[in-house]
């Protein structure tokens, strides 16, 4: 499901901590996090370099039995798709500057490697601007 699915002999409990064992920049990581929107999940794909800004989207974070509820999947290691039903998803326009992204794959040290566009594609996902100001 994850093709080219790497695991990490580093800790990678950070986005910090993930690019330095990838090598890449700490923008091009994605994490994957749940928030609440009133009471529906929502998911936001943002650049590990970027703070998802919780009161411009009208979000509050998701408690971690509610994320591994909606996706399967626990805190560190929630993938960008593969969950039990489709979520509503923003993709962090700051990740389509890369020509590939490293996500989670459903494991806080199992990575894969992603093309920004076919992130988008294969969840469906809303470019948007996530970041705090």
């Amino acid at each position: 499901m994850y093709e080219g699915a790497r695991e990490l002999s580093a800790s990678a409990h950070t986005a910090e901590q993930a690019a330095a064992a990838l090598g890449v920049g700490v923008g091009a990581i994605v994490k994957s996090l749940v928030f609440l929107r009133g009471d529906a999940p929502l998911l936001v794909l943002c650049s590990g370099s970027n703070m998802v800004d919780e009161d411009a989207l009208g979000v509050r974070r998701a408690r971690a039995d509610t994320v591994r509820e909606v996706t399967g999947q626990a805190i560190g290691g929630v993938a960008p798709f593969g969950h039990p039903a489709p979520l509503e998803t923003l993709v962090d326009e700051d990740l389509l500057q890369y020509d590939e992204v490293w996500a989670a794959a459903g494991h806080p040290s199992r990575v894969f490697p992603i093309a920004p566009l076919e992130l988008l594609r294969r969840t469906n996902g809303t470019r948007a601007r996530v970041r705090v100001r």
